[in-house]
């Protein structure tokens, strides 16, 4: 379905200004001011970030590696599939293949794209680039200094009972289980 066709003109909201509020290390916030369709004239709060890859890596057992980490903003240790931000201008393929080696200490021989999903495109730009890994060899860079990092591996069964019993939260990790054959 092509979303900018004609089609749902009625729904086109033209930015006529932006106000910077904050730029951040991860995130800038802006404040757009937006016209409507009918010429009805609003405001948008938004947060523009760089985009990032998620990786569902797969073990030769069939295994689903994961990394339980402290998540800030939601308060908890969170139960997840390996992600990372983009740098400017970086192919999300690399970035994902350096997220690998970082978090699981693993590289892909083998890394499919599946998809890109916007997380929470209701005040965020970012754009989640989302692969699947097999083959995957020991090979390892630094960990980011400030990442705390457990690694757990479950079963396909095990990760689908998991995220039914509301014991995985993660939006990214729910939307790749779609992805799992």
């Amino acid at each position: 379905m092509d979303f900018s066709s004609n089609e749902f003109i009625h729904l086109k909201e033209a930015r006529t200004d932006t106000e910077n509020i904050f730029d951040g290390k991860v995130v800038k916030l802006v404040v757009d001011a937006v016209t409507l369709a009918d010429g009805t004239v609003s405001k948008r709060e938004r947060m523009i970030h760089h985009g990032a890859v998620a990786v569902i890596p797969i073990k030769n057992d069939g295994k689903i590696i994961l990394v339980r980490q402290w998540r800030n903003a939601a308060e908890c240790a969170m139960l997840e599939i390996p992600a990372g931000g983009l740098k400017t201008g970086e192919d999300p393929k690399v970035c994902a293949e350096r997220e690998l080696m970082e978090e699981i200490k693993k590289f892909p021989k083998e890394l499919e794209y599946l998809t890109a999903i916007y997380l929470a495109p209701g005040y965020s730009s970012e754009k989640l680039y989302l692969y699947k890994a097999t083959n995957l060899v020991d090979r390892e860079l630094p960990m980011d200094i400030d990442e705390r990092i457990d690694v757990v591996e479950l079963t396909k069964d095990e990760l689908l009972k998991e995220i039914k019993n509301g014991n995985i939260i993660d939006g990214k990790t729910v939307a790749a289980a779609a992805f799992l054959d």
